[in-house]
């Protein structure tokens, strides 16, 4: 009887197909004419039978699990609906992520994209309303086995290739999956600081615009040349670090260092940096981390010192721009409600000769922070539907000229609030509908409101 229970142990495990040999089996077991030879021959030919079918039952099952893989992939998960927290397994963004799930040899396809309309409010500068086709991503990966993955995400901006619009790679790396708590990866990564510069899908965030904090002191999507290692601790404890080349502190300005990433084309790699990140779930859906980022920026650019009449340099020099940024945030989700906060905080070494050679004030120290609240009210208005309806607000404070070399006065246009309120309506969880309004402050100098509405998509 014991090969008979095996045989019904693999039946269960291996479906319909199975099942419908394991009941041929039965049938030739139970044949007369086999239980009138002798019982010797007969335990020997039941077992070689079993023997037979137990194999043809493993390459069934082989079969009919790779045939679910290739034709199903992963559904897209909302980490703002799911509580995933931001951290996660090191995938990245759900449309991304998918290829970890395909079957090996195989290409993985998704992506992203969003568009809006901006309409100033009571400008006096003029300003036009702008329609703007923002982005069209699209993640292409290949799982070449179980332990080496490629992925990569290749935006196209601004529609076109001509005037603002640029064809970019956000990111292309190798992952050498080795186990839950080390992996490896390599290639060009998103720095794992903030919730955008990873999760920027637009149906993830809301508003038509990333929040300021994330683009001006964090400068999403801020992308670097490197190799690191990330997992997972414990059940509730992930990390990232990468070691990767750094910015150039000579492109940087009065207004953020986004003019610093060097964005995977021929980088200069005389100096680099370290990336670090926590993220601890002690609860489903809170989310508790942060990350740091530290290293010289300085590349052995000439920084001028000195210019002649016409404003040309006579001297320049060479500075280590070493810099610190330090980042922290929160997100927590409970039945609808969901809520954000981040801070951040930069500091930069040799700021007054990096001013000197920009023609501007840079800033030694930046920092900025937002809190943002939202609620899903679509069980109330749509029950047993998947739709969701969430009114949000944010409200941003942010100075990218908080404390300056001395000699040099801050451009306090710089010193700014934004107080923002919107809709996010998502009919199913991988489209978004957005409305959203922002009213902007400065110490200095009038900033004019804005009213967006978009869409976005991720697939």
């Amino acid at each position: 009887m014991q090969p008979l229970k095996h045989l019904l142990a693999v039946t269960a495990s291996a479906g319909a197909g199975a099942m419908f040999l394991a009941l041929l089996a039965l049938v030739e077991m139970s044949n007369p004419a086999a239980c009138a030879a002798d019982t010797g021959a007969i335990g020997t030919a039941v077992d070689a039978r079993v023997d037979e079918l137990e194999r043809k039952l493993e390459i069934l099952t082989e079969e009919l699990r790779r045939l679910k893989e290739s034709r199903s992939a992963p559904a897209v998960a909302d980490p703002i609906v799911s509580g995933e927290p931001t951290g996660g397994s090191g995938h990245g963004a759900p449309g991304a992520s998918k290829v970890y799930g395909a079957a090996q040899q195989q290409v993985s396809i998704g992506g992203y994209g969003e568009f809006n309309l901006k309409s100033t409010v009571d400008d006096d500068a003029g300003q036009d309303d702008v329609f703007d086709l923002l982005r069209f991503v699209l993640y292409l990966g290949y799982k070449f086995n179980d332990r080496i993955v490629l992925n990569s995400e290749i935006e196209f901006e601004h529609a076109s290739t001509g005037g603002n619009g640029e064809v970019s790679l956000e990111q292309l790396y190798l992952d050498f999956l080795i186990n839950d708590f080390v992996n490896l990866r390599a290639g060009l990564l998103l720095m794992p600081v903030g919730f955008i510069n990873e999760l920027h899908e637009p149906p993830f965030f809301h508003g038509n615009d990333r929040p300021a904090v994330e683009r001006q002191i964090i400068p999403s999507t801020w992308r670097a040349n490197g190799a690191g290692i990330y997992g997972n601790l414990t059940e509730t404890l992930s990390y990232k670090t990468y070691v990767v080349t750094s910015l150039l502190a000579g492109d940087f300005s009065s207004g953020n260092i986004r003019g610093g990433r060097q964005k995977g084309s021929q980088e200069k790699a005389n100096d680099w940096s370290w990336v670090g990140r926590l993220d601890w779930e002690p609860i489903a859906g809170l989310d508790l981390g942060g990350s740091v980022y530290v290293g010289n920026q300085g590349q052995n650019q000439d920084i001028p010192t000195a210019f002649d009449i016409d404003g040309n340099p006579t001297a320049t020099t060479t500075v280590d721009a070493f810099m610190q940024m330090y980042e922290a945030h929160a997100q927590w989700k409970y039945r609808g409600f969901e809520a954000r906060a981040l801070g951040v905080y930069t500091d930069l070494d040799d700021a007054d000769v990096l001013s000197v050679g920009a023609g501007e004030t840079i800033a030694e120290n930046m920092m900025g922070w937002y809190v943002e609240l939202a609620y899903d009210v679509a069980p109330f208005l749509l029950p047993n539907s998947e739709q969701y309806l969430a009114p949000w607000v944010r409200y941003s404070k942010y100075d990218t000229q908080f404390d300056v070399p001395s000699g040099f006065a801050p451009d306090q246009t710089k010193d700014r609030n934004a107080y923002e309120m919107g809709i996010s309506y998502k009919p199913i969880p991988n489209v978004v509908l957005k409305l959203d309004y922002r009213n902007q402050d400065a110490r200095s100098g009038d900033q004019p409101d804005e009213i967006r509405v978009g869409a976005g998509f991720v697939f």
